[in-house]
């Protein structure tokens, strides 16, 4: 082996080392990008040379080599942010990107993302983020697309379920006495052409909750309660109570129509639903009636003839319907456009078959009568784990809820462990909008760098496995956070000291080569 191939070999090892160091330089200069993984470099030797020596054949190296340089995948460190959008992998995965110029596709651990001015979560660069649009019960739905908050707003929710509980006092008066309609006094003394359609001496307590049409303005449901004072007025068992009720609301905003008669117009305008609670001796519920308007009502509107046994919702709850729109066609028994509202007071039935009233309960209002006998009951009474009562103590309210909401606009998002991405809405509505998808790979060294934290799939790295976060083998999402760079910096000077040493040692023997060559060459004098 002659000497000027010992110089080959030591440039061999100059250039190793300077691929090496290029290879340490840029994992340092990238110690603070946001997800950024390092890269590490093995080597080598070359083929060998074989030579005749003592022993027979033997080999001498021809110097070294780059063998392959790999991507370290480790997990980086975290650091919180102020912003939801800034998203950490937490385990395997990668966020996929589309360049929407020309649908490229990438993916990157870098999850410093914002929403642009039109809406779509993109990165740096501009590119979209892929996700999943959820359903109403925060499932993914269809393939994926650019993840885009495209309405600031929240749409309105019709009230359709009122929920009132109630102590009303055991000791209280009789207010409101017809004898010849005692469990309908006030519905009897009701008249929605007045500016006060029930004076306050006929009544023993009230109150209201506000509810919402469909198209999200607000309006005031007032529920009345009185004592039924009279005993021959129950069911004659010892300290057996009755009280009557009448669910309203404001008699200029009751859309109702029926045969062609708007309700606002007649007596029983606001008039919702009437009917008795029966308590026992204890104080607890144990029977309730409700009446609301007949389909085929005529004439009077507030005669007790035309108002009949209510209907039940899906839970068993009696429905009123109310219509605060004046929308076409909409009719005071729950037609089209109308708007049904169960009212849950403490009770329901557990078989709303048929009527889902007892057989006892008279066919209309009317037939009640003076007689509790026919007052009637649920066909099987379902008292709630809570409910109203009536005990000794003051008349008050003890909870109340609605379901129904306002339009709002976007106050902020936030991002779970799962990668639902969720709005919180001026009405107080909490909303799941998307899912961010990530995609794994079978070989995620195949994966070819692009520059600017991203990377693309060859055929070596394999098919993008895509998924939701925390499903199979993808890691979960952590929001108002960041992946730093995996790239540890003592471990990268190290690195590059025993590459300079190298490179000092190889560049000595191209010098050693020389001096060598020098002598040769002086042996000429």
């Amino acid at each position: 082996m002659s000497v000027m191939s010992t110089m080959y070999t030591g440039i061999a090892g100059m250039l190793t080392s300077s691929t090496g160091m290029s290879v340490v330089s840029n994992n340092l200069a990238n110690t603070s990008t946001v997800g950024f993984k390092g890269s590490k470099i093995t080597f080598e030797d070359t083929f060998y040379q074989a030579i005749n020596s003592a022993q027979g054949v033997s080999q001498v190296g021809t110097g070294v080599t780059v063998s392959a340089i790999y991507g370290d995948f480790s997990q980086g460190a975290y650091e919180t942010t102020t912003s939801a959008t800034d998203l950490a992998i937490n385990g395997n995965g990668y966020f996929q990107l589309i360049n929407p110029v020309n649908g490229a596709v990438y993916y990157t651990r870098a999850g410093d993302f914002t929403f642009d001015s039109s809406g779509y979560l993109v990165d740096a660069h501009g590119y979209n983020v892929q996700g999943w649009v959820v359903d109403d019960e925060g499932n993914p739905v269809g393939a994926t697309t650019n993840v885009r908050i495209d309405s600031s707003q929240s749409p309105p929710s019709a009230t359709s379920s009122v929920s009132m509980l109630f102590n009303l006092d055991s000791t209280a008066e009789d207010c409101c006495v017809d004898t010849d309609n005692p469990f309908f006094a006030m519905f009897s003394a009701w008249n929605g052409t007045q500016d006060t359609p029930l004076g306050s001496a006929l009544y023993s307590y009230q109150n209201s909750i506000t509810v919402y049409d469909e198209n999200g303005a607000s309006h005031t449901l007032t529920i009345y309660f009185d004592k039924v004072g009279d005993d021959t007025y129950t069911d004659g068992t010892a300290g057996t109570s009755v009280w009557e009720f009448i669910v309203t609301c404001d008699p200029s905003e009751d859309g109702r129509t029926i045969d062609g008669t708007a309700l606002s117009t007649t007596s029983a305008a606001g008039l919702l639903m009437t009917g008795t609670m029966t308590f026992s001796s204890s104080g607890e519920m144990k029977g309730m009636t409700a009446y609301t308007l007949a389909s085929g009502a005529s004439g009077n509107m507030s005669n007790l003839a035309n108002w009949t046994p209510a209907d039940f919702s899906d839970d068993g709850f009696p429905v009123f319907t109310a219509n605060f729109t004046g929308a076409e066609n909409a009719s005071a028994t729950g037609e089209a456009n109308a708007q049904p509202i169960e009212l849950n007071l403490g009770m329901g039935t557990k078989n709303i078959t048929g009527t889902g009233w007892s057989a006892t309960m008279a066919a209309t209002a009317a037939a009640v009568g003076t007689s509790y006998a026919n007052v009637g009951n649920y066909l099987e009474p379902d008292l709630q784990t809570s409910s109203t009562t009536s005990y000794d103590s003051s008349t008050t309210t003890r909870t109340q809820a609605q379901d129904g909401y306002t339009s709002g606009y976007l106050l902020e998002i936030s991002v779970d462990t799962n990668g639902v991405i969720t709005g919180r809405y001026s009405n107080g509505q909490i909303e799941d909008l998307w899912v961010v998808a990530l995609c794994s790979f079978a070989n995620q060294d195949g994966l070819q760098r692009q520059g600017g934290n991203l990377f693309s799939q060859t055929r070596d790295s394999g098919e993008a496995i895509m998924g939701t976060p925390g499903t199979s083998s993808l890691g979960t999402i952590s929001s108002n956070t960041l992946e730093q760079s995996n790239v540890d910096m003592a471990t990268q000077m190290v690195q590059m000291i025993t590459l300079q040493r190298v490179y000092d040692g190889s560049s000595k023997i191209i010098t050693t080569a020389n001096e060598m060559l020098q002598t040769v060459i002086g042996l000429k004098r």
